[in-house]
């Protein structure tokens, strides 16, 4: 059975893929004590005595609005935990089929309105905040590594993932737990943003087909899509719709993002194209089950 490192397992994410993973692979998911990225040795120590088949890296710091007031701190988890990973995966596992990165749509950062359409993967990155840049600068790191030392890599630009049941600092989570407890008025930050949606189910079944198709994978970037830009203040809207809330909501007294990014969306083309793979929950169908897991609780 092969075995799959996986870091920040027991993130969001982490936790979704070990669930669909762990019958058909062995698993490794280490506590930052036991393999601290941010540190070469105890990283090239644990992959030595395990000696992984894959590697997919997750582990980050995502909060992109802390980045700005933690910039040294997402610099060192985001960049220089992904370079160490690479590195000693490169200079110490004897049979890696693949080391999968997980990026981000953020990487895109600001542009010009002209390229207001769904990004793809030959958009050009201007990443504008400290989170993204850390995560570019991780991307280049294994392109150049691919490149010198043939590391079979593969790179996935993730858009906004959601169907969280135990953390609503992200907009999908926050906007419903904020109707669920409050049911005359909420506090929500920016309406005019676009972005894109992805629910976690649709983000597992794309990792379960990159690590079955090696080949058609290596050494490629791919978003994830879908191309369902919606914004902030529809998102709000949509879900007040199907809680049947009819409160107010307050904009914009969330603190000032410096340079917000106003548009964000992607395209899973490629995807589609070489791994057969596409999205298959709707943004109503994502919201609803999402919603259901918090009036769980």
């Amino acid at each position: 059975m092969n075995k799959i490192l996986i870091t920040g397992g027991s993130g969001f994410i982490g936790q979704a893929l070990i669930k669909r993973l762990e019958n058909n692979y062995e698993i490794l998911a280490p506590s930052a004590k036991e393999m601290d990225i941010t540190d070469y040795s105890t990283v090239e120590t644990f992959l030595k005595n395990y000696q992984p088949n894959f590697v997919i890296h997750l582990a980050a710091r995502t909060e992109v609005e802390k980045s700005f007031y933690e910039p040294e701190i997402f610099a060192k988890t985001n960049y220089v935990g992904t370079v160490n990973l690479a590195e000693a995966s490169s200079r110490v596992l004897t049979n890696l089929k693949l080391f999968v990165f997980s990026s981000t749509m953020e990487t895109y950062g600001w542009q010009p309105k002209e390229n207001w359409k769904a990004f793809d993967e030959n958009t050009p990155q201007n990443p504008n905040a400290p989170y993204a840049v850390a995560k570019v600068a991780g991307e280049k790191y294994l392109i150049y590594l691919g490149r010198t030392n043939n590391f079979p890599y593969t790179i996935l630009r993730q858009t906004n993932t959601y169907g969280r049941e135990d953390n609503n600092f992200f907009v999908v989570e926050q906007i419903i737990t904020q109707m669920l407890d409050n049911p005359d008025e909420i506090n929500l930050g920016y309406r005019e943003p676009y972005r894109n949606f992805l629910y976690i189910d649709d983000l597992i079944s794309l990792y379960e087909k990159v690590l079955k198709n090696v080949d058609l994978a290596k050494g490629e970037i791919f978003c994830t899509g879908p191309d369902n830009a919606v914004q902030i203040s529809t998102l709000a809207n949509h879900i007040g719709f199907i809680l049947k809330w009819d409160g107010k909501i307050n904009w914009g007294t969330k603190p000032e993002r410096p340079g917000e990014i106003y548009y964000l969306n992607s395209t899973g083309e490629k995807a589609k194209r070489v791994l057969n793979w596409e999205p298959e929950v709707n943004l109503n169908d994502g919201l609803r089950k999402t919603i259901e897991k918090w009036k769980n609780k």
